[in-house]
């Protein structure tokens, strides 16, 4: 869970506190505010110490116990800053993998310019349909989530149309450990390189490879996405974070420049990409 993310849970936390003890019913105690809300105390104890993520229910119950209804909107408005930070894969996939990639279709749609580092998988702009159907089984199994494969293949496909629009540009990094993950069988693989070896050189393409033995100054982290300067989207197990302010962006900027000034492009990115290809075949 992202240290922004725990730090606005616990400043919730801490409002909810306070709305116990200057409510207007009296100084009321956790327990009595759990038997006013129906709950157990622990909940009340977890809440209010940031250990746990209300519900939109929860707030307003909250509100109600202590015997002020209307702060709920100040107290929605809190739960809502907090969810536009990080969203659960679990909440997300509900209705399956294709919703999520329209969502991300539109969010990108907009943006003129993206600094991505993909860490773990081919970035799904360039990913063969094949490819991405294997990464969709897999995170869909992980994740116990609806199988709407073939419709979430088509909706990342139709992202990849955004490369030839005008005025679009992808600076891509990734590691050659990419490039080796099995996570398909050889001959999906294969294709994939393919397509990543002809795609070398598009004016809309900007991809660094990060060679296996290239020194680096910076560990790898996790993939992300930087969209225009405005939005950083980061990828973990768990969830989506979303981070908006100007010192996150700056530092998630400077991370991708950093790591960028160890990649190697054009030719030399065809090479290791053919190299590693070549030991496909082998």
């Amino acid at each position: 869970m992202s240290t922004d993310f725990q730090r606005a849970r616990e400043e919730l936390g801490r409002r909810l506190r306070e709305l116990r003890v200057d409510s207007p019913l009296g100084r009321l105690t956790g327990t009595e505010t759990a038997r006013r809300a129906g709950w157990p105390q622990s909940k009340v104890s977890k809440l209010e110490n940031g250990r746990q993520t209300p519900t939109d229910d929860d707030l307003r119950m909250w509100a109600e116990a202590v015997g002020q209804p209307a702060v709920y909107p100040e107290l929605h408005a809190r739960l809502k800053g907090l969810e536009s930070h990080i969203r659960s894969w679990k909440r997300q996939l509900a209705a399956g993998h294709a919703p999520v990639q329209e969502r991300w279709n539109s969010l990108v749609s907009g943006a003129r310019t993206l600094h991505t580092l993909s860490s773990a998988a081919v970035n799904g702009m360039l990913q063969t349909a094949d490819y991405a159907r294997c990464v969709f089984d897999y995170h869909a199994t992980l994740q116990n989530a609806p199988r709407d494969t073939e419709a979430a293949v088509r909706a990342r496909m139709k992202r990849q149309e955004w490369l030839y629009r005008p005025g679009k540009q992808l600076h891509l990094l990734m590691p050659e450990s990419v490039l080796r993950v099995r996570i398909c069988p050889p001959e999906v693989l294969a294709a994939q390189l393919d397509r990543l070896l002809g795609l070398v050189g598009m004016d809309a393409l900007n991809l660094g490879i990060l060679p296996l033995d290239a020194p680096l100054r910076l560990i790898m982290g996790n993939s992300f996405s930087l969209l225009d300067e405005r939005l950083v989207v980061m990828e973990d197990w768990h969830a989506e974070i979303w981070l908006d302010d100007a010192e996150s962006i700056s530092l998630y900027r400077r991370v991708w420049d950093t790591l960028a000034e160890s990649a190697v492009y054009g030719t030399e990115a065809q090479r290791v990409i053919s190299r590693v290809r070549r030991g496909l075949t082998g």
